[in-house]
């Protein structure tokens, strides 16, 4: 019986536990957009990749920075970065 009171209430408390994990994050509507960018950003530069021609400036060079540009500064960037 003692047992069986421990593990009911150890359920109640982890189900609090991950409700408060969630408000932990912290992300703001600027986190949000800022993600919302990130991922516009990235769709650009697939949509370049796929348009341009398979040697050109645009499909070799120019899209893959842009991905990179999404990808690791700006997707990163909104996870990390706490708005004041």
């Amino acid at each position: 019986m003692i047992l069986y009171n421990h593990v009911i209430f150890s359920m109640g408390r982890s189900k609090n536990k991950s409700n408060n994990l969630f408000h932990s994050f912290g992300f703001d509507k600027k986190n949000y957009m800022l993600f919302g960018i990130g991922l516009l950003i990235i769709l650009v530069g697939y949509l370049l990749m796929s348009t341009g021609e398979t040697d050109s400036f645009q499909s070799v060079k120019l899209a893959p920075t842009i991905l990179l540009i999404g990808y690791i500064f700006i997707i990163p960037l909104s996870i990390f970065y706490r708005f004041k």
